[in-house]
């Protein structure tokens, strides 16, 4: 008779343990999203509690999502971007080194020579050099 009890308090004990466990593991992205101080805490929390209907099969990419971000280098593009800005710079000045040569082509074929004024070839050369 004892053990009969004994055997059902460890059923109860053992299915509470697994109802509040599923609830723990489905709140970890939530929790790391909260830590990382995530920009989107409030829907991956929601997400959390859409996949305890979906057994969990979305829960794969709310861990993902949530460790994506992280608050001293945000989504991780930020080197893309500070490369891309350089880039844009690099061809700016191109661009400007090219009117200038067709600016000095243009009155090299008009007068003959070069005026004095205008930056010889081999000085725009060797400052891009430089640049680089």
């Amino acid at each position: 008779m004892f053990l009969d009890y004994f055997a059902l308090g460890v059923i109860f004990f053992v299915a509470i343990f697994l109802f509040y466990g599923v609830i723990v593991i489905h709140d970890i992205p939530y929790e790391i999203a909260k830590k990382r101080n995530h920009p989107q805490q409030d829907a991956l929390h929601v997400a959390g509690w859409v996949s305890l209907f979906t057994l969990h099969a979305i829960w794969p990419f709310l861990w993902i999502w949530a460790t994506l971000y992280r608050e001293d280098r945000g989504w991780g593009f930020n080197a893309v971007v500070e490369r891309e800005l350089a880039l844009e710079d690099e061809v700016k000045q191109l661009n400007e080194t090219v009117a200038k040569l067709e600016l000095r082509l243009q009155s090299v074929e008009l007068n003959g020579q070069p005026t004095q004024s205008e930056p010889v070839i081999s000085d725009v050369q060797s400052s891009n050099k430089e640049e680089v």
